[in-house]
């Protein structure tokens, strides 16, 4: 097989791990803290829990006994969506557990939680490693989204784990994946199973994250690509002069991604979904937002600029989030009578004389590609697919309608032509960054140690993020102590709660108080490439949004 000059270089790249990880794993023992509690939903979260509930935080010391580590079988699963790092983390669980008993195997299951249910998988050696360390993507044994959450699956698990003398199961996910893993490890302690279940934080959105797990892996590789990819698109504006990019960024249910990248880049303006709903603001004021830009730009002779955009907008904006519920209803409920309809005059006529007076005029506003976009066909679960409304050019074009009315009133004499693009796939399976590359390694070695411990149903977590690798943390967090209850599809249910962009937090402060400057002048920012070699100040940087949080 051809391999470019930097993958090559890159096989050979040996990831830092924290100093307390560095030392031999015959000398290392685990600590346990206090018993833990999440913030809110504290009893019904134990009921629901009772084995791993309350469960204490782990840490890791040297010990002057040597601690035997018997042979063990292990297996690991990809879950959910790609994010840059997650070869390392099998990576490093590989390594930790060969140097732990050479005799211990690891197993890769195929296509996520699926491969475990239907017994496909992989054993891993040096070789198959060895062709993967640092790498992006998930193909070393694919991902996959099947939720584990009914008897049936997880009697099916608990037999292939059974064929196999399989004592610990390890899931790289989001926060749906790890909520998964604490129900696994649940059953399998509530029947009395010595099967351990540990997760590991995945997410390029960013939005898995609370006191104890700093970041998501994945986050730092993704937004500094997609910022690299900003700033050419900057660099073009400043060149022609005459365009403005309207760039929709991956992130659903939060903004982190968007807000991380105008932190690297500085756009002339930026939506934050949170502060948009927190607001109040109506579609028509986030249009009137970045009209202002534009004409204010346009005043000063710029007849350019960068707008970023989260990819779940739409479903912050409160008159167009009601929109949407009342449409999966209406859809769900008058699903044959309206797939019979042929013609989109005839939709749009159905869908348009079941609406209120209030949601029609919603839809009304809307570019007639956004109102098709809306009626497509649904997800499984009967909802809208927000993924594939085209926000950034219902945006383009309805700027454009409102500067054509300034105009018309003489209040704008400036051009604008809107360029529309979409940066999430480019991210998802970047090579990863130094930083994701280390912090995903310790992950993995990480997660080794817990469950060699025993632990089950906890997070492996890395901290001290900001500081030199040598300097970071390593343990496990109970995932019990980081969900709440929320209804999905009408029962309530524990997950692990969502981190949205705070609106009082350094990150989003600090862009409160730059962004008008932002606006009017050309602040552009040229982050460039990821750097792999050369200064650590360069190719060791944490992310902007944890710079300011922990500095």
């Amino acid at each position: 097989m051809e391999y470019s000059a930097l993958q090559k270089a890159r096989y050979e790249y040996q990831p830092k791990l924290p100093s307390i990880l560095r030392n031999p794993i015959h000398s290392l023992v685990a600590v346990t803290g206090e018993a833990t509690s999440p913030a809110q939903d504290a009893q019904e979260i134990k009921d629901l829990f009772p084995s791993t509930f309350g469960l204490p935080k782990v840490d890791f010391e040297v010990t002057g006994d040597t601690v035997r580590h018997q042979a063990i079988n292990m297996g690991v699963i990809l879950s959910g969506g790609q994010a840059p790092g997650g070869h390392n983390v099998i990576s490093g669980l590989y390594d930790a557990l060969k140097q732990a008993n050479p005799e211990s195997n690891l197993y890769g299951f195929l296509g996520g939680p699926s491969g475990l249910l239907e017994d496909r998988k992989v054993l891993f050696d040096d070789a198959f490693i060895d062709e993967y360390r640092n790498t992006g993507g998930f193909d070393i044994i694919g991902s996959g989204r099947t939720k584990l959450e009914t008897t049936e699956q997880f009697d099916t698990c608990a037999e292939v784990c059974k064929k196999h003398d399989i004592t610990a199961i390890v899931i790289i996910g989001g926060d749906d994946s790890n909520t998964n893993a604490a129900v696994l490890g649940e059953y399998f302690l509530n029947k009395g199973s010595n099967i351990s279940v540990v997760g590991c934080p995945k997410t390029i959105d960013g939005d898995l994250k609370n006191e104890f797990i700093e970041v998501s892996f994945g986050f730092d590789t993704a937004t500094k690509t997609y910022s690299e990819l900003i700033g050419n698109l900057m660099r073009d504006a400043n060149s022609s002069k005459k365009y403005w990019h309207f760039i929709k960024l991956m992130g659903r249910s939060a903004s982190h991604i968007a807000l991380e990248c105008a932190l690297q880049t500085q756009p002339n303006v930026c939506l934050v979904s949170e502060e948009i709903e927190a607001k109040n603001m109506s579609l028509q004021d986030v249009v009137e937002t970045i009209t202002d830009a534009v004409a204010t730009r346009a005043a000063k002779g710029l007849n350019y600029g960068i707008a970023l955009i989260p990819e779940g907008l739409v479903e912050f904006i409160p008159e167009v989030k009601l929109l949407i519920a009342t449409l999966n209803t209406l859809l769900a409920k008058e699903e044959n009578a309206y797939s019979a309809l042929t013609t989109w005059e005839e939709q749009k006529d159905f869908v348009t004389s079941r609406l209120e007076q209030d949601n029609r005029k919603v839809f009304l506003s809307l570019p007639t590609d956004i109102q098709k976009q809306l009626l497509m066909d649904r997800d499984p679960h009967g909802n809208v697919q927000v993924s594939r409304i085209e926000t950034e050019k219902m945006l383009i074009s309805m700027v454009d309608s409102a500067l054509a009315q300034k105009k018309k009133e003489g209040t704008f004499s400036g051009s604008f032509t809107g360029l529309n693009h979409f940066f999430g796939y480019e991210g998802r399976c970047a090579f990863p960054s130094n930083f994701d590359a280390d912090y995903c390694y310790s992950l993995g070695y990480n997660a080794y140690l817990l469950v060699s411990n025993s632990f089950s149903g906890y997070i492996s977590s890395v901290g001290n993020l900001t500081a030199p690798a040598d300097q970071w943390t390593a343990g496990g967090i109970p995932i019990t102590m980081m969900m709440n209850l929320e209804e999905r599809h009408g029962e309530m249910k524990p997950v692990i709660k969502k981190a949205l962009v705070d609106l009082e937090g350094k990150p989003f402060k600090y862009f409160e108080r730059m962004r008008e400057t932002w606006k009017s002048e050309t602040s552009f920012i040229f982050p460039g490439a990821i750097q792999y070699y050369g200064p650590t100040e360069v190719c060791d940087a944490v992310t902007r949004t944890l710079s300011l949080e922990h500095n």
